[in-house]
């Protein structure tokens, strides 16, 4: 359901900044997979995430989503076939408002607007039956404000806005950063429980390896924007480009 074919994009092309951020790049995912990229800084992730998205357009080859050619789309025209996760959980939700006008706003997301009153009580019931099933007790605090939930929590339901539109991909950018471990387990426990409910193919960016460990199905390990390896997680561990490049070992 994505194809990313040869994509290459160099930042300040023709002066002494210039950098290859991605080089001849290809990643492809099949619906339902769940797919983990590391890489040291600079290693392409986050770029790769936006080329995804439209967030600029590459130099060279091509991306699609779904079957469809996206190479020249724009980001919001992208945005229907996907769903984003960022670092920082504030970022997907409102603070200040309560978790079901959240998810009252995230299904309605480029919708007509009416002058239909509030959230109904089918709606309600729906939120309310899909909280349950991330096992976190959110069912219960409907008109809780968002910002006093922890930040596994938060996290938890940004990933529940981001599925609601049934999304063919959904992309993570570091989801545990900054979080303890009681939350990061929680967290692992939302992922998988999201994919349970909407079969969505899922692209994870982490740095966290306990956390990349403890829940991948498949890695790929970029390095200076190309993929040096693929495999599970001990394949992984195990392969000499990738301990050279980024997760170290002993001379």
């Amino acid at each position: 359901m994505l194809k990313m074919n040869n994509i290459t994009k160099t930042f300040n092309s023709g002066t002494v900044d210039e950098r290859v951020a991605l080089d001849h790049l290809s990643l492809t995912l099949r619906d339902g997979d769940f797919v983990t990229v590391i890489g040291g800084n600079g290693a392409g992730k986050s770029t790769m995430q936006n080329a995804i998205c439209g967030t600029w357009q590459p130099d060279e080859g091509s991306i699609e989503l779904d079957g469809v050619n996206v190479s020249s789309l724009p980001e919001y025209k992208r945005a229907r076939y996907l769903g984003r996760v960022y670092q920082d959980p504030m970022m997907g939700t409102s603070a200040g408002m309560e978790i079901e006008e959240n998810l009252a706003l995230a299904e309605r997301r480029g919708r007509h607007h009416t002058l239909r009153p509030g959230i109904r009580r089918g709606e309600r019931e729906d939120y309310r039956r899909r909280l349950r099933e991330l096992g976190l007790g959110l069912e219960d605090r409907l008109t809780t404000k968002v910002g006093t939930l922890s930040g596994g929590q938060r996290q938890a339901l940004t990933l529940l806005m981001a599925t609601l539109q049934k999304p063919k991909l959904l992309l993570l950018d570091e989801p545990a950063a900054g979080m303890n471990p009681n939350e990061t387990e929680e967290l692992m426990h939302t992922i998988h429980s999201v994919r349970d409910q909407f079969g969505v193919a899922i692209l994870l960016i982490e740095h966290d390896m306990n956390f990349v460990m403890g829940i991948c199905e498949e890695i790929t390990v970029l390095d200076y924007g190309r993929v040096i390896a693929r495999g599970d997680g001990k394949t992984i561990r195990n392969n000499p480009k990738v301990i050279a490049a980024y997760l170290g070992g002993d001379d």
